[in-house]
């Protein structure tokens, strides 16, 4: 899934860094929320602690689509965009323009 959001990330001319940001700020962090044993949740937690001004987007398969559920989480999570599961490429470029805009 990662390689597949690299990849299409990196088509529309987006720049990409996988894993923590290597800098003291990043554009953007996109984080799977559900993970096993709730690791997606304490990802966004440390980010956000880390990098309290970097914009997230959460993706995950517990999320579907016009679910209210996914904005209050969000709210809660300091998410800025959620993105159900499956998703397309147009779902996962509509929600960074969103958020970050389109690419320079």
């Amino acid at each position: 899934m990662r390689a597949l959001l690299q990849e299409w990330l990196r088509a529309a001319g987006y720049r990409v860094c996988a894993g923590a940001p290597r800098r003291d700020t990043a554009d953007l962090a996109i984080v799977s929320i559900y993970m096993p044993k709730q690791e997606g949740a304490r990802r966004v937690r440390e980010i956000h602690a880390a990098h309290p001004d970097t914009p997230l987007i959460a993706i995950s398969g517990q999320f579907r689509s016009g679910l209210s559920a996914a904005g209050s989480i969000a709210r809660t999570l300091g998410v800025q965009q959620v993105i159900a599961k499956p998703l397309t490429r147009g779902d996962l470029l509509e929600a960074v323009r969103a958020v970050i805009g389109a690419p320079s």
